[in-house]
């Protein structure tokens, strides 16, 4: 069962490449187009356990090329970078904007880790 509000609006600006989801509760986050790319819920990101989840480096200019709805509780987003294979769920976009800060700190001490950047 859903513990995350409705999505009600998503909204791209292509310059800012950011990702703005309003949810019915009136809850916003602004996500960037890297953070979503670099934390796909897609196997080929998430691999198939925290154990096996890939460091996706050098997206730090990836943008979205299309937004598509998936039934009512999900977007597949295809990013310019190919990459297509990840369905964000309402619930997902909700906890990528709740632990935003906590993510993407996390996300660059595996960079540093591993001895990669964000850029290409």
């Amino acid at each position: 069962m859903s513990t995350a509000p409705w999505v009600v609006d998503l909204h791209y600006k292509k310059d800012a490449r950011t990702l703005t989801v309003t949810f019915e509760d009136g809850t916003k986050f602004a996500l960037p187009a890297e953070y979503l790319r670099i934390d796909s819920p897609s196997a080929e990101v998430q691999g198939h356990g925290a154990s096996t989840k890939i460091t996706v480096a050098g997206k730090r200019s990836v943008g979205i090329s299309r937004i598509e709805q998936v039934g009512r509780y999900a977007v597949r987003l295809v990013f310019d970078d190919g990459h297509d294979t990840g369905l964000y769920t309402w619930d997902y976009l909700h906890l990528l904007g709740r632990d935003q800060a906590k993510r993407w700190f996390e996300y660059d001490q595996r960079l540093k880790a591993a001895g990669l950047t964000r850029d290409a």
